[in-house]
């Protein structure tokens, strides 16, 4: 089965933009267009429920529904119970709220952390920052060829079993190879450890599966998987009841408030159950059936297939040419569309010319300058990065293509 690209697009007020559809949008690394059933749902609140939720009266009681609805729906997408759903301004944020934690059941229980050089600096920074109170640090590092996380460096790590927290990307914002979360999350439990993934620049490929990864925690953003701007934590109850609360100690018997001390978004929240009709309308029209976490992996693979055939042609093109580095694999199936290259030149030049050439891209470091450093990159520099999602068309790529051919 293929998907519908004529249907997905037309579920994206973007693409009659007037300002939006002059360009072929390859900035989706940065933040996805958002889905018609988000805006409805975010326009719906703010226009007839923008009110404290909960309380005893109309609005109020369907504004607290809606936020409900969208905890529960994404759960039952990713095979999670709603409590282990936790909402918060950003996937940073939420990140450095779960450090916190973290701090104070390490510096209790003893143990190190594994971090990688891979990372978004948004799951590395605030883990090595723990050792500033003691706790030991290691690194697992990338292949400086490859940019890879190769699994017998992880097996070194963990030999002593002194590690009790490994945190590691679904795949990185630049060098985009989707590491096997489930193979690095078995091995850690084997040795006694919690796992942390940052799924940020993994989901807008697909929501994931939460059991078959087998993570204490995923994060991911909302803005990035055609939502409104907030931050989403699944926190499994058991990792999420052992750490200490972070919020008002009154919240700390619920696990969705437990670790979420910033006080929620209401309407972002609720919009965020428009994702998951979009996901539910996706099914609907290929034909996918099954609970909600069956209908979900079944859009997760159709969203790929379409992604792998649409981005091959890009990396095909990229590989050959001897006046660019291609980071991470070439083949499409290994790896997110996320496709970064280090030029010969400053990058940040060409993107403007690609802007005037009718794409829309950037360039810079992503706040991956750990990654771009272990693989030797001028900083200064920057990489171009051109990403695609599943809406991106194969036109859209040879029209981007054609103008590379031009300014590079």
């Amino acid at each position: 089965m293929q998907l519908d690209l004529n249907f997905v697009r037309a579920q994206f007020p973007a693409f009659t933009s007037p300002v939006l559809s002059s360009h072929a949008f390859f900035e989706n690394a940065g933040g996805s267009y958002p889905c018609q059933q988000v805006v409805d749902r975010l326009t719906r609140f703010y226009r007839d429920r923008k009110v404290q939720p909960y309380g005893p009266y109309p609005g109020a009681q369907a504004g607290g529904a809606e936020m409900d609805e969208a905890r529960t729906r994404l759960a039952a997408m990713m095979g999670v119970a709603g409590e282990e759903v936790s909402f918060g301004p950003s996937t940073s944020a939420n990140t450095y709220v779960l450090a916190q934690a973290a701090r104070k059941w390490l510096a209790h229980s003893g143990g190190a952390i594994v971090v990688t050089n891979q990372d978004h600096e948004a799951n590395s920074g605030v883990w090595r920052r723990l050792a500033e109170d003691g706790i030991e640090v290691r690194e697992w590092q990338v292949d400086p060829d490859t940019g890879s996380l190769e699994m017998s460096s992880l097996a070194a790590l963990l030999a002593d079993g002194m590690v009790k927290l490994v945190c590691f990307p679904h795949c990185s914002n630049v060098i985009a190879e989707i590491n096997d979360v489930a193979a690095i999350c078995a091995m850690a439990k084997d040795g006694g450890a919690r796992t942390v993934v940052d799924g940020v620049s993994y989901a807008p490929h697909g929501f994931p599966d939460i059991p078959a990864l087998g993570c204490d925690v995923y994060l991911f953003s909302a803005y990035k998987t055609y939502g409104p701007h907030q931050g989403i934590m699944v926190l499994r109850e058991a990792f999420g009841m052992e750490l200490p609360g972070q919020a008002h100690f009154f919240n700390h018997g619920t696990l969705y408030k437990r670790h979420t001390p910033a006080g929620p978004d209401h309407a972002q929240i609720a919009a965020c159950a428009g994702m998951a009709d979009y996901i539910d309308a996706l099914a609907a029209q290929h034909g996918v059936t099954g609970d909600a976490a069956a209908r979900n992996r079944g859009v997760h693979d159709l969203m790929r297939a379409q992604e792998v055939a649409v981005i091959q042609p890009l990396l095909d093109y990229l590989s050959a040419r001897n006046d660019v580095r291609l980071l991470g694999p070439r083949d499409g199936a290994k790896r997110a569309p996320t496709v970064a290259v280090e030029l010969n030149r400053a990058a940040e030049p060409v993107s403007e010319e690609l802007g005037r050439n009718g794409i829309a891209c950037w360039a810079g470091d992503f706040y991956a300058v750990r990654p771009l450093q272990a693989l030797g990159i001028d900083l200064e520099k920057g990489v171009l990065r051109m990403s695609a999602v599943h809406y991106t068309s194969a036109g859209e790529v040879a029209q981007l293509i054609a103008a590379l051919d031009r300014v590079l």
